[in-house]
């Protein structure tokens, strides 16, 4: 079955991850940090991964990036947020 995802990415969400956290001022530890409020639990480590592509992101932590970043879940897919954030 073919994959959705071209390449060599496992998400599609990683670079507006980091530029929304970047936004916020927030390092890779504090976003984890806040992770934990709703439940989720992905480490420094993780985060860095999502980032750079190399790691999935399930539903649940997709719920809880959106609600951490303060956007809606739609807005970590969109690719105009991505070029007014540069």
């Amino acid at each position: 079955m073919a994959r959705i995802i071209d390449g060599q990415k496992m998400n599609m969400i990683g670079a507006n991850v980091e530029k929304l956290r970047k936004k916020l001022k927030m390092s890779q530890r504090a976003l984890s940090e806040k992770l934990e409020l709703y439940a989720v639990y992905i480490c420094r480590g993780s985060i860095s991964r999502i980032e750079d592509y190399s790691r999935t992101v399930t539903d649940i932590e997709l719920y809880a990036l959106a609600k951490v970043l303060k956007v809606e879940i739609c807005e970590l897919f969109d690719r105009e947020l991505n070029e007014n954030l540069k």
